[in-house]
């Protein structure tokens, strides 16, 4: 087919075309359908075969994003292989092509010429494409990586070490003005002397190749280093190698990590000298990370003998209901509160106290925190205050008569409709004995009766008198004479 629409051309005209083979070319036919197209054509393209170009110059345009020199997007009739199909020749055209398939952009300089057939009309139509991307000018340079692109860039002559440009961003970030950088060289202002590969980034730009991205650091006019990312690009500028610069400011960054860093500190010092016990476990094997001196202090045993170790032998005491409590809290997200837990110490002494916990992650690691408040002497001022109940309801005996009737004073409103006499001889025997201090065995002893007897007799007396406990029972039956009379027999002994 190629050879068919060969044969019109002259002799001139195919050696014009083989003068070009260098270039990348494509031929259109007389119907705008890509008929062939050379080696380095494909490769300026991206492309393996001739179809990936696409059928027509239609297809060319929708494959293939076209740029001019200004960066601004070319419309479809502005494309160089579609001003060929409407028959239209050119020279010298530079535009940039992008691939976005293959994320590919290529600045090339292009030459459109349209072949006339032997009846005068319009045959095969050819494009000659160059690739200038490392060539170009130092002002279209500039437009192209300083203007269009806002990180900060510097291009540093290889022959003789000096800058020859720098962009408004690098300015900013390194606090020199443009012709202060012009008017030193590399050594002056060496942007890789903290690379993190620095003698195989300066290898590199000795040999004209590629620096790879790495973290460094750029000493900035007033001395100070300012985080940064940097790599190198060889290009050619004025037919001299040059190696084009670009940084990301990492400052920002950097001023981030070194709050968190802060903000770590002061939880571990927080941590560490809290006088509440705290700890913290990681969930997935439940063994401690940290736990500070406190929980130590609380637990009787060394920080080495806690961390590693599981949670629940370090001293920890925490019912199975409890644990299935906070493990199904913490999966939810949610803070668990008020857990009563015990830290127990080798020698057994025991420490009572409030569980609050937390989850937290810790270099990606579900953890937990456990804090703990010691309500030791709470519980034993509780537990002290209900034995000295117990022990006054035990022998009411100690009440004098005084004390009883100070008491009836405050005590709160009850039935006033009921008296000695509406009680039945059994209600009355079980107040009498209430009043003279036996328990609920020894009135069951005295009365020949059993002990839920007597329990029932004692709920059936509270509900008709309108008290709910002892006290208020031997209250309303002293201010009624029972119980006195043993007691008066006691004081005359």
């Amino acid at each position: 087919m190629i050879q068919d629409q060969m044969q019109p051309l002259k002799r001139s005209q195919i050696q014009d075309i083989l003068a070009y083979l260098d270039q990348g070319v494509i031929l259109l036919n007389e119907d705008t359908k890509i008929i062939w197209a050379n080696y380095k054509g494909l490769q300026l393209h991206g492309c393996e075969q001739l179809g990936d170009l696409g059928e027509t110059a239609a297809d060319y345009v929708k494959r293939f994003n076209f740029y001019d020199d200004a960066q601004h997007p070319l419309s479809p009739d502005q494309h160089p292989l579609m001003r060929l199909a409407n028959a239209e020749s050119f020279a010298d055209v530079e535009i940039e092509i992008e691939d976005e398939q293959n994320a590919t952009r290529r600045v090339m300089r292009c030459r459109g010429m349209v072949l006339q057939s032997g009846q005068g009309q319009q045959g095969l139509s050819i494009l000659f494409l160059s690739d200038i991307t490392g060539t170009i000018e130092l002002d279209e340079l500039f437009d192209r990586f300083f203007q269009a692109k806002p990180m900060p860039a510097v291009i540093l002559n290889l022959n003789s070490y000096r800058y020859i440009r720098a962009n408004y961003s690098f300015c900013t970030m390194s606090g020199y003005t443009e012709t202060e950088i012009l008017a030193q060289s590399f050594y002056q202002i060496n942007v890789l002397h903290h690379a993190e590969n620095a003698s195989d980034a300066l290898q590199a730009l000795e040999d004209n190749q590629t620096i790879p991205t790495q973290e460094s650091s750029l000493q900035t006019r007033e001395g100070d280093l300012r985080a940064i990312l940097v790599s190198g690009q060889p290009i050619v500028v004025r037919n001299e190698p040059c190696m084009l610069f670009t940084f990301i400011d990492l400052e920002g960054r950097k001023r981030a990590e070194e709050a968190l860093r802060q903000s770590e500190q002061r939880f571990a010092t927080t941590f560490r000298l809290a006088p509440v016990p705290m700890v913290v476990y990681l969930r997935s094997n439940q063994c401690v990370i940290e736990a500070n001196q406190a929980y130590a202090t609380a637990c009787g045993r060394s920080r080495k003998e806690i961390i590693g170790y599981p949670l629940m032998t370090t001293g920890l005491q925490l019912t199975r209901n409890a644990q299935k409590i906070i493990r199904q809290t913490l999966d939810k997200g949610l803070p668990a509160r008020d857990i009563e837990v015990r830290l127990c110490t080798p020698d057994g002494d025991l420490t009572d106290g409030l569980l609050a916990a937390e989850g937290m992650m810790i270099q990606e690691e579900d953890c937990a925190l456990y804090v703990i408040q010691d309500i030791t002497l709470r519980k034993r001022t509780e537990t002290e205050l209900m034995e000295a109940i117990e022990a006054v309801m035990q022998d009411a005996k100690w009440f004098s008569r005084t004390v009883m009737e100070k008491l009836a004073l405050v005590r709160r409103p009850q039935n006033e409709s009921i008296e000695i006499g509406n009680l039945t001889s059994r209600e009355h025997q079980v107040l009498e004995l209430i009043c003279n201090g036996k328990t609920n065995n020894e009135m069951a002893e005295l009365l020949s009766l059993s002990a839920n007897t007597v329990r029932n007799h004692v709920a059936t007396l509270y509900s008709k008198i309108g008290v709910n406990n002892r006290s208020a029972a031997v209250i309303w039956g002293r201010e009624r004479g029972c119980g006195l009379e043993d007691q008066n027999n006691e004081n005359k002994d």
